[in-house]
């Protein structure tokens, strides 16, 4: 039977290892840890990540959906504009958006991209 509904469930799956770019980074040594609780063939994926503090540029080409569960992170549009999400903010990057991702303390996230 195919699973049909998927928890952001840990036990058993170990994290990879990962930071920005480093041509990226514009502030601090930040470093990730992503568990991809889900991949499909039709570019959909979902799942924890983890960042401590850090500073580096983004520019998004996929949607992403956020739900903060840990941690203070702000995102800055190219515009300068900067919107602060803390343990309990959810929200939605959209392909096109460019600036700047800064973890402020270190931010858990549950992760829906769709590429």
């Amino acid at each position: 039977m195919a699973r049909l509904l998927m928890s952001f469930d840990l036990a058993g799956i170990a994290p990879e290892p990962g930071a920005p770019d480093p041509s990226k980074v514009t502030e601090g040594a930040p470093r990730h840890r992503t568990w991809n609780l889900e991949e499909t063939a039709d570019g959909l994926f979902a799942g924890i990540w983890e960042s401590t503090p850090g500073e580096w540029r983004i520019e998004y080409t996929e949607w992403e959906f956020c739900h903060i569960v840990a941690g203070v992170s702000v995102l800055i549009g190219e515009d300068g504009e900067a919107t602060t999400y803390r343990a309990g903010d959810s929200f939605v990057i959209r392909p096109g958006f460019r600036g700047r991702w800064r973890v402020v303390e270190t931010t858990v996230k549950h992760y829906v991209v769709k590429v």
